[in-house]
């Protein structure tokens, strides 16, 4: 799929803070000048067309009571995508990337307690047969990441 700056000027827009308002795209759209129709149609075929593959906010878990845990796991090669499907099959796992090294699927886990972390880990390791490396949160960081389209 080929972005248009229209497309462009969306994404970059949707990075930052959505107005809290009670219609934040009808905000947006006036923003950028279009109509929130096509703010929410474009966002749409984006994410249909993959593009864009995650839409939404960012929960401090912590804060919440929660947890964030990295976890790592060496995955048999020829096994991967089934351990894969495995994986992201559990709403705890944040976000899934495959490395080209021994421990070669990293994920974060994040859980409505700190407990969940551990029973979320246990689970996938009972499901997989494989050992989760689990590497918890020590200190935090904000580093503002944005990517510009």
């Amino acid at each position: 799929m080929k972005l248009d700056g229209t497309d462009r000027a969306i994404l970059n827009r949707m990075q930052d803070d959505l107005p809290l308002v009670s219609h934040p795209y009808a905000a947006v759209a006036e923003e950028l000048g279009i109509p929130e129709s096509e703010v929410l149609n474009r966002l749409t075929r984006m994410k249909d067309s993959r593009v864009i593959t995650r839409f939404g906010p960012f929960f401090d878990a912590a804060a919440m009571g929660g947890a964030f845990c990295l976890c790592a796991m060496a995955v048999p090669t020829e096994e991967f995508e089934t351990v894969l499907t495995k994986v992201n099959a559990h709403a705890e796992v944040a976000h899934n990337y495959e490395r080209t090294h021994r421990l070669n699927m990293w994920f974060v886990l994040a859980t409505e307690t700190p407990e969940g972390i551990v029973g979320t880990a246990d689970a996938i390791e009972r499901e997989t047969g494989i050992c989760v490396l689990r590497f918890p949160k020590l200190q935090e960081f904000f580093i503002g990441f944005r990517v510009a389209a």
